[in-house]
């Protein structure tokens, strides 16, 4: 049953991809007073369609793609008869060549232009996201291997950065930081504060993704999203949320390892 729905939703995604890029030929055609005949989603055989300002629009039975039919483009579906006639103005090949280029990438660039409107849309509507420093000390930072090595401890609360306050999660990994000579940081640990100071080559040893990835991680609670399984049968749920392994107390997923 899921890989039906995953199907029908991949050929939902093709179809509005393919109808947006058929839609992009179309209307630069007829910003150019081009004659488009067609304009379908899928292909034939036709389901449905109607007749709107010389342009049938319609939908197809076979929902793998989509065309745009506009009079003068010579193709494979072009009447050949039309081929030795003189082009009307009206058609594809009496039109200039800058304006046939329009036509030609006009499905792509309304693509590239929807993608756009969409990732903003998107932004707009749910903000930037990152944990404040109020989330993140709730908790305190899980130490991995780089960061155990400047000191830190997991479950470290940290206060400021250079005796300056932060607010956000990107201000702990800035890579800025490490090439300060000096970089201190001032951090809660069993009620009392601690002054970790960077070492001064510490910045050889943040020289990749992955090395960064080996500092510091807010330390969030291991909460279950889905339950499959083995796991559904033990008795867990959605939305458990994982306090302790054995004997051993947790907070991250991190520290199951």
């Amino acid at each position: 049953m899921d890989g039906l729905i995953m199907a029908a939703q991949m050929i939902l995604a093709l179809s509005i991809i393919v109808g947006i890029h058929e839609f992009g030929h179309l209307i630069t055609a007829k910003m150019f007073g081009m004659k488009v005949e067609k304009y379908f989603i899928g292909f034939p055989p036709k389901i449905w369609s109607f007749n709107y300002k010389g342009t049938e629009y319609g939908l197809g039975s076979i929902p793998l793609g989509g065309f745009v039919k506009i009079t003068g483009i010579i193709d494979e579906s072009m009447d050949t008869k039309h081929i030795n006639k003189e082009p009307e103005p009206w058609e594809f090949r009496s039109k200039p060549a800058w304006q046939r280029l329009v036509v030609m990438l006009g499905g792509i660039i309304l693509n590239v232009v929807t993608g756009l409107i969409i990732f903003t849309l998107i932004t707009f509507n749910n903000g930037e996201t990152y944990l404040s420093k109020d989330e993140i000390n709730k908790n305190g930072i899980l130490a991995l291997e780089l960061g155990l090595d400047a000191g830190f401890q997991t479950g470290d609360k940290i206060l400021l950065i250079n005796g300056n306050e932060w607010e956000r999660d990107a201000e702990l990994f800035d890579p800025n930081l490490f090439f300060d000579d000096n970089t201190t940081f001032t951090v809660l640990r069993d009620n009392k504060q601690v002054e970790i100071s960077i070492p001064d080559n510490f910045i050889n040893k943040m020289n990749s993704r992955e090395a960064m990835s080996s500092f510091l991680k807010a330390r969030t609670p291991f909460i279950i999203d889905s339950v499959y399984n083995n796991a559904f049968k033990a008795g867990l749920e959605e939305g458990d949320k994982i306090v302790k392994v054995d004997e051993t107390y947790i907070i991250d997923l991190y520290e199951l390892k």
